[in-house]
Formats: structure tokens, sequence, C-alpha cells
């Protein structure tokens, strides 16, 4: 369906062809009709089908009619979408920046981890649209600089998410100082029985979308998995990137450690490589996100705090450097690339102690992943050399570090 069948205003479908778009998702065409018309929804869609853009249009069509009827007096809060963490929120903002280009609208986007006093200025100026992580904006209404007495629209973004990090009683608070005759639209990769029950309390007969399976890939990404021992990962991945084409890569670990392990080895390589996780400020992982967006890329290495809050054009190829611990965040991993109906790839680096992940995402995806072999140019490096290995250190000491410190006593 194209866009100009959605019944959408002039200002909004410049926005949208500005930005190329034409022919609307599934999730766009069957979700924006109804949020136009004032129904509450439950929308269960993967990562990288364009949902941000299914609520955000409506939502924007619905405060500039508002105010266009001088419905508005001062500029209170009239609409919140509430999402986990400050990179989604970001991601979200922007987008209500560019399809609200004409629309004569405010918006503004307050998280944690950076001070709040540019957020406080922007609520003061007056707003329709606000985008929050779940802390940062119950900081705000605590100390008064937010009122939600006026919201008509509140949108819950990445909800099973949310209640994976926790948030169930912060939203709770949050949406008990809501009007309850509101507008709630209720967003979610997966559907578990919390998200439906969040869903009997807080929506009023809403429809329901659902355009992909929980937990399905994107057809046009190429998946394909390496079986190689965890010590030669590192290796291995360098002389992967050194030999593959890519537009940008995107290289996922299980831990902020592991990440910033990763990106050591791939600098020592050559490879110009940054890593984002939660033990970054808020002004490095902007930076770094900044630098993988740009003209040269960098290698980014993430945690899995990055796996659906990050909406990059152009990502060719997702490296599961560890298999993830379960297998949905292997869908949301990959779900990175492939976006908006390109073609993309996604290589996983398989462990023999990893074999049962592997096992689990295909049980989940119904999908055999390819294996792929792949050789390592450089034999020396993939493992120990011959002096670091335990069976080559004097006896009795456990380390290479306790064996310095006793040569250096003599």
């Amino acid at each position: 369906m194209r866009f100009e069948e959605l019944g959408l205003t002039e200002p909004l479908l410049r926005a949208v062809r500005a930005e190329g778009y034409e022919i609307a998702t599934p999730i766009q065409s069957q979700a924006i009709p109804l949020i136009a018309a004032g129904r509450d929804l439950v929308g269960c869609a993967q990562t990288g089908t364009g949902k941000t853009a299914a609520f955000a249009l409506p939502t924007l069509q619905r405060r500039a009619e508002d105010r266009s009827r001088g419905n508005d007096r001062g500029r209170p809060i009239r609409a919140l979408v509430l999402c986990p963490t400050r990179e989604l929120a970001l991601q979200i903002g922007e987008s209500f920046a560019t399809y609200g280009r004409h629309a004569g609208l405010r918006h503004a986007v307050v998280f944690g981890g950076v001070g709040q006093a540019p957020q406080v200025r922007a609520i003061k100026a007056g707003l329709d649209i606000l985008v929050a992580t779940p802390g940062r904006l119950l900081d705000l209404m605590n100390q008064r600089f937010i009122q939600l007495s006026c919201i008509e629209i509140l949108i819950l973004d990445e909800s099973d998410r949310m209640l994976d990090m926790g948030f169930i009683h912060d939203l709770k608070r949050i949406v008990s100082h809501t009007p309850r005759d509101r507008q709630t639209l209720l967003f979610s990769a997966t559907m578990p029985e919390s998200i439906r029950d969040l869903a009997r309390q807080w929506l009023r007969n809403p429809a329901d979308v659902r355009v992909t399976p929980v937990a399905s890939t994107v057809e046009t990404i190429q998946q394909s998995v390496v079986f190689v021992p965890q010590k030669q990962k590192g290796v291995l991945l360098a002389e992967w990137l050194n030999k593959t084409a890519c537009v940008r890569t995107l290289v996922f670990t299980r831990t902020k450690h592991g990440a910033d392990k990763v990106v050591k080895q791939l600098v020592k390589a050559g490879i110009a490589a940054d890593a984002i996780h939660g033990n970054k400020s808020q002004t490095a992982r902007q930076q770094a996100l900044a630098r993988f967006k740009s003209n040269r890329p960098v290698v980014l290495v993430a945690t899995d705090i990055a796996a659906r809050g990050l909406d990059v054009d152009d990502i060719s190829h997702v490296v599961n450097f560890d298999m993830p611990l379960d297998p949905e965040t292997y869908v949301h991993r990959i779900g990175r690339t492939g976006r908006a109906g390109a073609a993309g790839k996604a290589l996983s680096f398989c462990d023999s102690a990893e074999k049962s992940k592997l096992k689990a995402i295909e049980q989940l995806t119904r999908q055999r992943i390819t294996s792929e072999a792949m050789r390592i140019d450089n034999p020396v490096a993939e493992t120990a050399t011959k002096q670091d290995r335990p069976e080559n250190r004097p006896s009795g000491f456990n380390s290479r570090r306790k064996f310095r410190r006793k040569v250096g006593s003599r």
C-alpha cells in the first residue's frame, strides 16, 4: 500500500517522500489508519519492519490536527512515548524530527546518563510530544518539571524489553499519572503473557496487529555459522573483516569486557573499531554511533543493549562474536541488517560449548543455519605461544605474572 492511501496529511507525505519512501510496510499499512482513528492498539512486529513510523506518523497527524483547531492553550505534553534505552529514545526522537519537519510541532527526548538542564529547558519551552526512558521521566516528574495530566496518546515501545529490564514498577507509576481516557499503543517484538496482561490492564478494546510470526527472521538476511574455538575468534574476526567487502559491520558480544577486548584486538590488527555498552558514558556512546554512521564507518562492537535500540541504515553485516544466551536475542541482533527489504548478512562464531545455543536458535526460527568453513591464515596468532602454555611453565607457578615477579626478586 502506498503512503498516499493511508490518509496522511500533505506535510507528513512531503516528509515521507523526502526520505525516499513510497510503499508502506505491513505494520505501517495496518496500524496507521487504526491509530489515526483513535483506536488503542497492540502491535507485534519484529525489529526492522518500520514500527517507529507506524506510530510516529499518526501521532504527529493527530497532534497537528488538534493544534490547527486551536485546542491547545500553551503547550502541555499531549503525547508520551516510553522506551527502554537511551539509544532507542534518540532514534525515536530523530524519527519524530524527520517526519514532523513540516508539521509545526515540538518534541523532546529525555533520558538518564547526561545532565538534565537542557532537557528541563526544552520541557519548560512547551512540548507536544515527549520521548522518554522511564527512570529519567520519573526523576523529572518527582521534581515537578513534568505533568502527565494532559496526555492523550501514550505509546509503549519495546514493551517486552522494558519488562525484561525491570521497568514494570516504573511503568505502573507513570501510567497512573496519565488520564484514563487516553489512547494507548503497545508495541512489542514478542508477545509473552506478561505483555498480554499489561494490554488487558491499560488498553481499551485494542486492535491487534501482528505482521510476522514471533521470533521469525527477515528473509533477505543470509545467515551462516563458523565453528571456531573461543580463543581463535578474535584472530578470525580480524582476518574476515580484512577480506570482506562491508558497508557497515556490527559485532555483538555477550559482555561489556568482551566488547572492549574485541575492540583492542581489532585496533591492534589495524581495523578502526569502537565499543558501545552500558559502561560507556552517554557522550562516548553517541560519538561511537556518529563514527559508525559516518562515510568512513568504524566496526561497532556492542552488547545487546544495542540489539533493539540501534537503527542505522546500510548495516551490511552483523557478526555474533558470542552466541546469545537466548534464541530470541539472535533474531533481534541480526535484525539490524536486512532492513526495509535490503539484503544483509549475519555471521555467527560458534565455539563447541555454544552448540546448544545454536540448536535453540534453529528450533525457534525453524531454519537451518548454513555452516561456513574459514581458515585462519596466521596460525601463530591463533593460539597461545609455546612458552605461554601451562605445560611449559616452571613447576609451582600458576601464572606468568607470578613467574615474572619471582624472577624480578632474585
